[in-house]
Parts: structure tokens; C-alpha cells; sequence
């Protein structure tokens, strides 16, 4: 389902999406095509892209295409999914040690539209971090990995 959603290719593409989406929640997903809990995570964002058009746009960057902002969001699993709002990045509180991405796939749709209605919200009264609406039992578990400290 991957081929159902733009794709951004270079950085220059994802600062203007950064900058030029206004009003809306900018879901960036941050994996590869050929990756199958990406395929997975694609699967629920395209089914779910017509629903929320009116809060949220979805993209998809290539984590090997983009590596200034895989390195800047410290993306060492995917898929990661990121989320901004009026250029401004948005953190969730997953219950997790990291509120700057999600990572993973959703397990349903309806978690992923809750989570984009929350984070729509929670952007329109000003917020820069929201607590997620999604039941813990299905958020993935990782743990962080801290190299050279």
C-alpha cells in the first residue's frame, strides 16, 4: 500500500512539508519500502489517509534517502513515525522513555486515528506534547540504546 502515499526524497522536500503544511498534523514515516512492518504500518496509514484528510497529512521518506533527518530524530528502528504541527514538532507520551517518535506499527486503525485526533487537539490549544489516547498493551516495547556515554 505504500504506493497509495507521496513520497519525500531529499531534505529539501521534507523542510517544505515541514514548513508548507499548515493547520493539519504532518505524519512523516520514517522506514523503508521493502521492510514488511513498514508494509504493515503503510497498510493502516493508506487506509486510514482518506478518513483524516481534513486533520492530517501522511508522507513517506526513506530512511536511506534522507539520512540528515534519520540521524536528527535518532531513527535507529523502523518504522518510526513522526508528527508536527504548524512546522512545530509535536511529542506524544507513549509511556515510553521516547515522546519524539513512534515506533512501530499501529496495531489497528482506530489507534491511529485517536492518536491524530488527540494530537489535532491537543496542536489547536497550543500544546507541544500530548498524552497518547492508544492502550498500552499495544504500544511496541524497545528499549533504547545509548552508545558512547
Amino acid at each position: 500500500m505504500s504506493f497509495l502515499l507521496p513520497k519525500l526524497t531529499s531534505k529539501r522536500e521534507v523542510d517544505q512539508a515541514i514548513k508548507g503544511v499548515a493547520e493539519k498534523v504532518l505524519v512523516l514515516r520514517f522506514g523503508r519500502d521493502s521492510d514488511a512492518v513498514c508494509l504493515q504500518l503503510d497498510d493502516i496509514l493508506a487506509k486510514t489517509a482518506h478518513d483524516l484528510s481534513k486533520m492530517a497529512v501522511i508522507y513517506l521518506v526513506d530512511v536511506n534517502k534522507v539520512p540528515v533527518y534519520t540521524q536528527y530524530f535518532d531513527i535507529s528502528y523502523i518504522p518510526s513515525t513522526v508528527f508536527f504541527f504548524n512546522g512545530q514538532h509535536i511529542k506524544v507520551d507513549y509511556g515510553s522513555p521516547d515522546h519524539t517518535k513512534f515506533v512501530g506499527s499501529f496495531k489497528t486503525k482506530q489507534d491511529f486515528i485517536d492518536l491524530i485526533e488527540v494530537i489535532y487537539r491537543g496542536a489547536m490549544r497550543g500544546k507541544l506534547i500530548v498524552r497518547s489516547p492508544i492502550d498500552p498493551n499495544n504500544i511496541p516495547k524497545y528499549d533504547l540504546l545509548y552508545q558512547g556515554i
